[in-house]
């Protein structure tokens, strides 16, 4: 999406971006309560995220990714989950890069698929970078489980979870990640037909401002 001002920063970017970050946290502070089956909690926020990569472009998708890291983060601290304060505790640097790689990294690359696909097809931009989001978070974080898995599998069996005789990879899928991630998953792809509503209204509302500043010619395009 082509943006009406010549700087990132500028008062338009800075509501868009202010909103976002509003609903991330609310968002994120929902999810810590919402740990069904795994010991993870299903993840919220990542629609805002997406919606602010394809709105404001990839640095905002750093941006909106970070802040919901960060809450991650700040959940664990809150109480709200054991599971990421408990590795925090073991590995703390690990686990505070862990939650800022995967979080920056489903805001930047959605917002690079997206930006790709959609000089071809915006609609199926939007589909496919609302369903990279979860696939790339859950993604890097089983990659980081695996690296300290014994922590991780301390952990279980402090908590009394038999894991005797599973590999690393089925303890991070069936007992850590579960249907979390399918959840998480079905939600991006039913929302995502209101993301590219929300993308083409903000769009045509910011094309119509900059034609009303310049004095030049709507394009039909946008209709």
């Amino acid at each position: 999406m082509k943006k009406a001002g010549t700087t990132f920063f500028n008062s338009k970017t800075v509501t868009y971006l202010a909103v976002l970050v509003a609903l991330i946290v609310v968002l994120q502070l929902v999810s810590g309560l919402l740990t069904f089956f795994g010991l993870t909690s299903i993840t919220l926020s990542l629609v805002p995220i997406v919606l602010g990569g394809m709105l404001l472009g990839v640095w905002a998708g750093a941006i909106l990714g970070a802040v919901f890291g960060v809450m991650v983060l700040i959940n664990a601290f809150a109480g709200f989950d054991a599971f990421t304060l408990y590795l925090l505790g073991v590995e703390p640097l690990f686990t505070v890069g862990l939650c800022l790689v995967k979080g920056v990294a489903a805001g930047v690359l959605p917002a690079i698929v997206f930006k790709l696909i959609s000089l071809r097809s915006k609609r199926w931009g939007v589909v496919a970078a609302s369903l990279l989001a979860p696939i790339v978070n859950t993604g890097i974080f089983i990659v980081g489980a695996l690296i300290i898995f014994q922590p991780i599998s301390d952990y279980l069996t402090m908590a009394g979870v038999q894991i005797a005789g599973m590999s690393p990879i089925t303890v991070i899928l069936t007992v850590i990640v579960t249907v979390n991630f399918f959840i998480e998953f079905a939600v991006d792809a039913l929302l995502s037909p209101a993301v590219y509503t929300v993308d083409r209204v903000v769009e045509k509302q910011l094309y119509i401002r900059k034609i009303h500043t310049t004095g030049g010619v709507k394009n039909d395009n946008l209709s």
